[in-house]
């Protein structure tokens, strides 16, 4: 998943002098620079509730201790979409309306004084044939002008849009490439490209080609046909499809939330999560690949299974963040089971590990409690040069985030949230 790093950028001021033949005042006082940054923190109310609503809210120094995140009159208060965010640079996205649950690119709007409200939004073009199936706004951002999503309306379709004035821009049809794959399958049903996996290195643009078994609502997830999964390449420039290149023994690749379970570790190399071949998402095969930086192609030189961290392959990968050859993932500790009863989102069965990318290690990181599935949040995030964790239970009261030691692989508790709900977003942004 995308590492979210969050710089704040620095004004640069120029002045200029000044020359009045009477001036009084030969050094002027220059103007002080005002910090605007705001710390931004995201909190989902009820976790089990399918699209569940929650706040968000801004603070002006980075929290500590026990804090609220229900700021009165300041806070957004979303009914719906509360459960994570895609941030980048110092905008924030969801990908479901807060005011409803619809789906597609909502851009958040943080106001000088802090206040947070719902700002534009990209719907499908069709909201009608869209509501037949899920994923409508799943994104990716090259630029300021320039950015890539998936329409449920136009399955076939890359859709592009200008994040700056939230517009769509335009699409690029794929049709006949991804029908040339199984033209005569009639088990095929449902086609899509990059309905679950969008992400852009060194001027190409990476979408999944999806072949599903099932055509309702849940068509795409957890339902492929074939046994490896299909990513086409195409160029941002110009938008010409490029080639086509495989996962081989695996199935599920990321999802449909703001958990987009890819990340770029700091040397380029892109790390992507597929979350196994069982048809009701409780893993098996579950595996993480890698592109490496100057490559355009899966690297078959080297792959982490979920078999590699337990024999039964009785689990499954559900994010990924990448720091200097090393991996930081959350990893079950019981076997999953799904329904209403099922452990796989409620249960506090989420331990956190490192992985040495080169010795493929894993090493239990210390001092952070066992907790819920992240779900749409990421599990870890950057903030100020510190790498945190999030940490979320059901039975033991933790709710907030903690810090990353890499010399020990340990973390130390920030900060605590006590009220609106478990955390599911922390980011950094500049107000300039």
């Amino acid at each position: 998943m995308k590492k979210t790093r969050f710089y704040t950028i620095l004004g640069i001021i120029s002045l200029s002098a000044l020359f009045a033949g009477c001036s009084s005042d030969d050094n002027p006082t220059p103007p002080t620079e005002e910090n605007s940054s705001k710390y931004v923190l995201m909190t989902v109310s009820d976790r089990t509730q399918q699209y569940g609503g929650g706040y968000v809210s801004t603070f002006d120094a980075f929290p500590s201790g026990s804090i609220s995140n229900v700021v009165g009159g300041k806070s957004l208060v979303a009914n719906r979409g509360a459960a994570g965010w895609r941030v980048y640079g110092n905008w924030i996205f969801k990908m479901f309306r807060s005011a409803d649950a619809t789906q597609g690119i909502e851009k958040l709007s943080v106001a000088a004084d802090g206040t947070v409200t719902s700002g534009q939004f990209i719907t499908s073009k069709n909201p009608t044939e869209a509501a037949k199936r899920y994923g409508t706004g799943n994104f990716v951002i090259h630029n300021e002008t320039t950015g890539f999503y998936w329409d449920a309306a136009e399955p076939l379709k890359i859709q592009k849009f200008n994040p700056t004035t939230m517009s769509n821009t335009g699409s690029l049809d794929f049709a006949t490439q991804v029908n040339l794959r199984g033209a005569n399958e009639s088990g095929i049903v449902f086609r899509a490209i990059g309905q679950k996996f969008l992400a852009i290195k060194n001027g190409k643009l990476f979408a999944n080609i999806g072949y599903g078994k099932v055509a309702t609502t849940q068509a795409g997830f957890f339902d492929d046909f074939y046994s490896n999964i299909d990513i086409a390449v195409i160029d941002v420039a110009t938008g010409a499809y490029e080639k086509t290149i495989s996962i081989e023994g695996t199935g599920s690749i990321a999802y449909i939330n703001e958990n987009q379970m890819y990340d770029f570790d700091s040397n380029g190399d892109l790390y992507i999560v597929t979350q196994g071949v069982s048809p009701q998402g409780l893993g098996g095969k579950s595996k993480i690949v890698r592109i490496k930086a100057s490559e355009t192609v899966i690297d078959t030189s080297w792959e982490l299974k979920f078999s590699d961290f337990r024999a039964e392959d009785n689990g499954k990968f559900v994010n990924v963040f990448a720091h200097n050859g090393k991996l930081i993932l959350t990893l079950n500790t019981a076997s999953l089971t799904g329904g209403p009863n099922g452990n796989i989102n409620s249960a506090d069965i989420w331990k956190y590990y490192s992985v040495d990318v080169a010795s493929k290690t894993f090493a239990e990181i210390t001092g952070i409690p066992t907790g819920n599935n992240p779900g749409a949040a990421y599990a870890v995030t950057e903030v100020d040069g510190k790498i945190l964790l999030r940490a979320s239970t059901q039975n033991s009261g933790t709710n907030g985030y903690y810090e990353y030691n890499q010399s020990n692989n340990s973390a130390t508790k920030l900060f605590d949230v006590s009220e609106g709900g478990a955390v599911s977003g922390f980011a950094k942004i500049s107000m300039k």
